[in-house]
């Protein structure tokens, strides 16, 4: 796909229950090749599901998905060798020197050998981990780690790009910093990227296009002008605030979710 009008990524019809909790109940939604696709929505409202159907970790309980024109739960191998993922839980091998993690990603995703140095070295150097890259993973700090994860995804220069809360425990620079690198690859190289963010400002300044999703229903779709305008609003955080209310979201739905998929990575 090389056109910005086409669907690198199509929803229809999406439902996700555990047991008698809906957690994703018909969702429907395109992302366009090239694209950056904000999924924005309160704690517990169906993001990371949705994002584990997409990439294959879980199966829907109904609905339709099309990744990069395959269906992630019949052509597995193919939906995942076309996108790169950065969890929202950690998911590095702590065991690992952070030059291990990035090999190991490498060859899992057949990385050309005569390429995995430059690679490693560029992505290391990027995200500024190269003077650590023979220390464990385990010695890291939290930020540090999600720097790790972010070049980590990169390194089989993929056409999709999932991000589950990437600045998550960043500080500005370094949030600033993974940003435009990630835009220079979308514009350079066209690669669409979806992700999820509590962070409004960093969803209004780097989105060309949003979904809000709330209690497991697309509640609201647009650019953050139109949201701002159709709400009434001066910013994305005051509009997504008037679409899903200013109460205090319960973890508890995310945090089992979390629980049933904690052994599941990459299980067909």
């Amino acid at each position: 796909m090389n056109n910005k009008d086409e669907a690198v990524i199509s929803v229809k019809g999406l439902t996700k229950k555990f047991g008698d909790f809906t957690a994703v109940n018909n969702i429907s939604f395109d992302v366009e090749h090239g694209r950056i696709f904000a999924f924005l929505g309160p704690n517990g409202a169906g993001k990371t599901t949705t994002i584990k159907m997409l990439t294959t970790l879980l199966s829907p309980t109904k609905g339709r998905i099309r990744v990069n024109s395959y269906d992630p739960m019949h052509e597995k191998d193919e939906v995942r060798r076309s996108f790169g993922i950065v969890f929202q839980d950690p998911s590095l091998d702590d065991e690992l020197t952070a030059y291990e993690n990035m090999e190991f990603h490498a060859i899992l995703y057949h990385v050309p050998k005569n390429i995995i140095k430059q690679r490693i070295t560029h992505l290391l150097n990027f995200v500024g981990l190269w003077e650590r890259r023979k220390d464990q993973v385990k010695t890291f700090s939290g930020g540090m780690k999600r720097r790790l994860e972010v070049a980590r995804g990169l390194v089989h220069h993929p056409k999709i790009l999932f991000l589950d809360e990437p600045t998550l425990g960043l500080d500005p620079q370094t949030r600033n910093s993974v940003w435009e690198y990630l835009k220079k690859l979308n514009k350079e190289e066209e690669m669409t990227i979806f992700f999820t963010t509590h962070y409004m400002e960093e969803a209004e300044r780097v989105a060309d296009m949003i979904v809000v999703i709330d209690h497991g229903k697309i509640i609201k779709t647009g650019t953050s002008k139109e949201l701002k305008k159709e709400t009434k609003t001066s910013s994305l955080e005051d509009a997504f605030l008037k679409l899903t209310g200013r109460k205090i979201r319960d973890e508890n739905a995310t945090s089992l979710d979390r629980m049933r998929l904690r052994s599941r990575v990459w299980r067909r």
